[in-house]
């Protein structure tokens, strides 16, 4: 059996017919009905990248949250020997997973410019800034756990 290639194959795989291994066909009413982000907020449904990036800042927040209380429970155990505090932050930082967060953040950065239909900048040969800033997001890792919460204190 293949390995699937990104999350995005993964999330298309689903769909597919399993005893032709294509998609099933798409009714003609789907093929009729306008496809913009004003006709979803009019029928009510968020896109799914509206979801998506809602479900990323709210997860992220969470483990700020998490990690905040650590960071306090930890230092009040080290009770001021900051050599330690580093030395077990640092280990602790070392074993944080976020691996369902950095699924998300993957297919977030994957499928967002498609979602969007974001337009190509020629001269970077990449897809337009939003508000000045990459759509991409950096999955979250031991550095990150350092960044926001030093072992410096």
């Amino acid at each position: 059996m293949a390995m699937d290639r990104s999350a995005a194959e993964k999330v298309v795989r689903k769909d597919l017919d399993a005893s032709t291994g294509l998609g099933k066909p798409i009714s003609s009413r789907a093929r009729m009905s306008q496809r913009t982000v004003e006709a979803y907020l009019k029928a009510g449904v968020r896109p799914r990248w509206m979801e998506r990036i809602a479900e990323i800042d709210n997860a992220i927040k969470h483990q700020k949250q998490r990690l905040g209380r650590s960071y306090r429970a930890l230092r009040e155990e080290c009770a001021g020997d900051r050599a330690l505090f580093a030395e077990r932050w640092t280990a602790f930082a070392q074993r944080c997973r976020f691996d369902e967060l950095n699924t998300l953040i993957e297919q977030h950065n994957e499928w967002y410019p498609i979602e969007r239909d974001l337009p190509m900048d020629l001269r970077t040969r990449d897809y337009v800034l939003i508000n000045g800033r990459s759509y991409r997001r950096e999955p979250l890792s031991a550095e990150w756990v350092l960044q926001e919460f030093p072992a410096s204190y």
